[in-house]
């Protein structure tokens, strides 16, 4: 078994961004780009407020909040919102509690339940370190979202657990190489916070009128300095403005 140096340890977090978009995780984990937008803020505002308030135990509960977890064989390292240690007779031993006690992870999202599977991905990934570090079992976790502010149950099946295998030796490759992966736009584009950054020829290009009038559902981009291409379903229309520098080339 292969076990990762620390120093090549991976954010666990990113697993989330490299299963809804693997240019999304490169940008922010191999070229240290990242932006903020309502999504990301909302999203670390739910996230203080669930590692707020430290340990807490109430009977047969121990709560443990903000908690440092790691994982040498999948090579990443992170911190889990909440997990939740119930007193248990299949549970482990803790360091400075009597008893067994049985993990469980919880998650804490922005929003409702995804199509995708992503929040899922982390939270098993979660698990699977606190299995390596506690030499346990942990059978399924739980993901709170902020709307319905209610639980959603995942199971740690063995299909998940190797996506999740999968995925981080996918990332430590890209890392490895220094690359960041080419994609094709796609819907949620839209809403992610790296959109100018990603696809800027689309997000900064201003459609304007061409001589036919008003195009719709135009998208213009720039293959060089003065001049717009514009594409709909209907036309293309090609406008070239130049004005002459003080050496007299054309900007």
């Amino acid at each position: 078994m292969i076990y990762y140096p620390e120093e090549d340890f991976l954010q666990l977090s990113g697993l989330q961004h490299f299963a809804f978009c693997r240019r999304q995780w490169a940008l922010i984990h191999v070229e240290h780009q990242w932006a903020e937008n309502y999504r990301t803020v909302d999203g670390s505002i739910l996230h203080e407020k669930a590692h707020g308030g430290g340990t807490e135990s109430r009977g047969d509960l121990l709560i443990v909040r903000a908690m440092r977890i790691h994982s040498a064989v999948l090579g990443v390292s992170g911190e889990c919102d909440v997990v939740e240690f119930h007193r248990s007779e299949n549970g482990v031993t803790l360091q400075g509690r009597d008893g067994l006690w049985s993990p469980f992870p919880i998650e804490y999202k922005r929003g409702k339940p995804k199509p995708h599977d992503a929040d899922e991905l982390q939270l098993c990934a979660q698990a699977m370190c606190l299995e390596e570090m506690l030499c346990c079992q942990i059978s399924d976790g739980a993901l709170f979202y902020g709307e319905p502010r209610r639980r959603t149950p995942v199971a740690f099946t063995d299909e998940l657990r190797q996506r999740v295998r999968d995925s981080l030796a996918e990332m430590h490759d890209y890392l490895r190489r220094g690359c960041t992966p080419k994609v094709k736009p796609q819907k949620g584009c839209s809403a992610c916070s790296l959109k100018e950054l990603c696809l800027p020829e689309l997000m900064k290009a201003k459609p304007v009128s061409g001589a036919h009038g008003r195009v719709r559902n135009r998208q213009s981009v720039a293959p060089f300095a003065g001049a717009w291409i514009e594409i709909s379903a209907r036309q293309i229309v090609c406008s070239v403005t130049t004005r002459r520098s003080l050496r007299g080339s054309v900007d």
